[in-house]
């Protein structure tokens, strides 16, 4: 692992009150169901790949509300918001709960009975008229974060997506996605792509295609030099297309980042023009395709590669219509720099 790829605590700002959590879940949640919109409304995304993508995202956001009943009445542990290009949570949080749920029973077992914590709020509510102690209102918490969270909907270091036929006319008979949360950019990043088998049965190759997914594609890489390293470690298994989804990074309130877009989302939220729901979201969509095949080897082990086209890298950008307004004043040369117009998504109103 190179030191870039080395992850501490201190690459992160950190949620201190119940209040800011609540303003940042539902600024993340409301930004993905805008971009899961977007991308199949605009065609950016054909419709498979949208419906995937909306998978992914729905396991981030479980992710993401698991965090908030977590850390909901704990003092002492707060969720850190990466520093650098995100926004989003630092991947040592999603590390921390899948081991918090790995001991599920033996953290549940310390807790009390859920009948004898609802008998005493009852009590204290109803009959002492005082208000339920901290300390009870953290082990309520901590009951309905390790009684309803599952660990399987958290969204790992890899995410392996199925297998899918496509079906005619499309680039190949198979398509197959993955995800993977890149632990030096601390963001989530969605992956398709299309292939054919050459005299191989997918039921028996299939595991093997997982099996090199999960070693070789498991984190941001130049989107050829990971094309290449799948062509090459799977000689029956031709692909034709694959893009990458960069989800991020997410400009708002809570980051902490040197791009021009997040300090205009701040400057403009300080100067009260725009209000602290005020966000935006970049993607950056790679896409390379296989323009042919060139045998490697000799007559006994002969293997055919794909000869790549050379990627292509769009950019988008999704945001209110008043945070548009205030870019379109402010930035217009950064907008012109995108693939498209930044595409408008709908405001969100805090109560």
């Amino acid at each position: 692992m190179s030191i870039n790829q080395i992850v501490t605590p201190l690459d992160s700002a950190v949620l201190e009150t119940k209040e800011q959590y609540s303003v940042y879940f539902k600024i993340v949640t409301h930004a993905f169901d805008g971009l899961v919109d977007s991308i199949a409304e605009k065609r950016i995304c054909n419709g498979l790949e949208a419906a995937l993508v909306k998978q992914y995202c729905e396991l981030m956001t479980y992710s993401l509300e698991a965090f908030r009943i977590k850390y909901l009445y704990d003092d002492e542990e707060k969720m850190r918001i990466d520093l650098t290009e995100s926004g989003f949570p630092n991947y040592l949080e999603f590390r921390y709960l899948f081991n918090d749920l790995e001991l599920k029973q033996q953290h549940i077992q310390k807790l009390p009975e859920i009948g004898t914590v609802k008998a005493e709020f009852l009590e204290s509510l109803l009959r002492d008229k005082r208000p339920i102690p901290e300390r009870r209102l953290q082990q309520a918490a901590s009951i309905i974060y390790y009684s309803s969270v599952e660990q399987q909907y958290i969204f790992k270091r890899f995410v392996q997506g199925k297998i899918l036929e496509v079906g005619e006319g499309a680039e190949a008979q198979y398509m197959v996605s993955w995800a993977f949360y890149d632990v030096t950019h601390n963001r989530p990043f969605i992956c398709f792509m299309y292939f054919d088998l050459y005299k191989e049965k997918l039921e028996d190759y299939r595991q093997k295609i997982y099996d090199v997914l999960e070693n070789t594609a498991d984190r941001n890489m130049d989107l050829d030099m990971m094309a290449y390293a799948i062509d090459k470690k799977l000689p029956n298994l031709w692909p034709k297309k694959v893009r990458k989804l960069d989800l991020g990074p997410l400009h708002n309130v809570f980051a902490k980042d040197e791009l021009l877009v997040t300090h205009t989302v701040l400057k403009a939220i300080v100067e009260k023009t725009l209000d602290l729901s005020a966000f935006a979201l970049s993607m950056r969509i790679d896409e390379t395709l296989s323009t042919g095949n060139f045998s490697q080897g000799g007559f006994f082990s002969k293997q055919y590669l794909q000869v790549w086209a050379p990627t292509t890298k769009d950019t988008y950008l999704f945001a209110p219509h008043r945070v548009l307004q205030v870019f379109y004043d402010n930035i217009p040369e950064a907008l012109h720099l995108l693939t498209q117009e930044p595409i408008e998504v709908p405001a969100l109103k805090l109560d």
